[in-house]
């Protein structure tokens, strides 16, 4: 396996591989890789010929308040991770070799970003957009890999890429949980013991959705005050939204009168951690 940094470098390399008729896939991170990563790298492998991961956290998509500073980073860890996985290369460019002096070029996707996080978060997916495109433009993958927890920004990464008409396929794999029903994240880290075992109630009240929409429950209200009711039972938490919203729009729903996206964003102490499931109606 090997680790590089120079987006020239690795351009060269992959293009190399592709005159050789290889195909790429492409798992972008941020870094502190866990087993929802791990997930996307052997599907990644069973698919394509070489698997990239790119491994950058992106300054653009932190709000000044955010834990950019704070975010876990452990390049040696994560490679050995990675490596037996799957993955042939990591691509891990510094800040300056993704956005040198004078850096002013962004993209935006319309509608679907200032919807659910990004109403409390309003430049996150400018920045998640812009450093996507980046790394496609660089690596110029056959397929990216994107993890159904972060839902939102998969649609919005694959409307970009249609839109953009970047000619790749973009495939978004199941989320990964623990066994108490917690999302995998990087951000779990953060959580203190009974933190995490609190923050359990979040799959437990999208569970509890789902079963009242399959008994037969139609208000998105109604339903939404169940969860949030489970929610705030629990000491240290405090909800950013509920949504229930079509998947394909993230418009939400008054009445459920097809296939739903339940997303939701909690804080749990100082932690903000996302998940979702869809409901067939």
């Amino acid at each position: 396996m090997r680790v590089v940094k120079s987006p020239r470098e690795i351009s060269r390399i992959l293009d190399r591989l592709k005159r050789g008729g290889r195909k790429i896939g492409l798992v972008p991170t941020m870094g502190c890789l866990h087993e929802g990563h791990f997930s996307l790298i052997r599907r990644a492998k069973k698919e394509n010929d070489k698997v990239v991961v790119s491994i950058f956290v992106n300054p653009k998509q932190f709000a000044p308040k955010e834990d950019y500073k704070k975010y876990p980073r452990d390049l040696r860890r994560d490679a050995v991770l990675a490596r037996r996985a799957g993955c042939d290369i990591i691509f891990c460019p510094g800040q300056a070799d993704m956005y040198p002096d004078g850096y002013a070029a962004y993209v935006a996707v319309r509608n679907l970003s200032s919807r659910m996080c990004g109403i409390s978060r309003p430049t996150h997916f400018e920045g998640v957009s812009t450093v996507c495109a980046k790394l496609f433009n660089i690596i110029r993958p056959d397929t990216a890999y994107f993890g159904q927890k972060d839902f939102q920004q998969a649609l919005i990464i694959k409307r970009m890429v249609e839109d953009l008409n970047m000619g790749f396929k973009v495939k978004v794999l199941p989320i990964i949980r623990q066994k108490s029903g917690l999302a995998m994240s990087s951000r779990n880290k953060y959580l203190k013991p009974h933190e995490k075992k609190n923050a359990a109630v979040i799959f437990q009240s999208l569970m509890k959705a789902k079963g009242l929409i399959k008994a037969g429950a139609r208000d998105a209200s109604k339903i939404k005050a169940v969860m949030r009711r489970m929610i705030l039972g629990r000491p240290g938490i405090r909800i950013d939204y509920i949504a229930i919203a079509d998947p394909c729009t993230l418009v939400e729903k008054k009445r459920i009168d097809s296939n739903v996206l339940i997303a939701l964003a909690v804080w749990v102490g100082r932690t903000r951690l996302i998940d979702n499931i869809l409901v067939d109606v």
